[in-house]
């Protein structure tokens, strides 16, 4: 059996150990986080939704998941 290997990244400021073969589109959907209420950036740069499944997720990245609130 293939182990999993550990990697420990930060999200929100917080540290998160995940393993080391999602995509931000499949940690986003592990979180299940509705994609159209949210802005993702990964190591401070904006990430296009479209594009999520291109991002492989890598140790010591930094993801900032921000929700978006109605109002007025």
């Amino acid at each position: 059996m293939k182990k999993i290997k550990k990697i420990k990244i930060k999200v929100n400021g917080k540290i998160s150990i995940i393993s080391n073969d999602l995509t931000l589109l499949a940690y986003i959907k592990k979180l299940k986080i509705p994609l159209n209420k949210v802005a993702i950036e990964l190591n401070c740069e904006i990430i296009d939704k479209n594009e999520l499944k291109n991002f492989k997720i890598k140790k010591n990245d930094k993801i900032e998941i921000v929700h978006f609130i109605g109002g007025g």
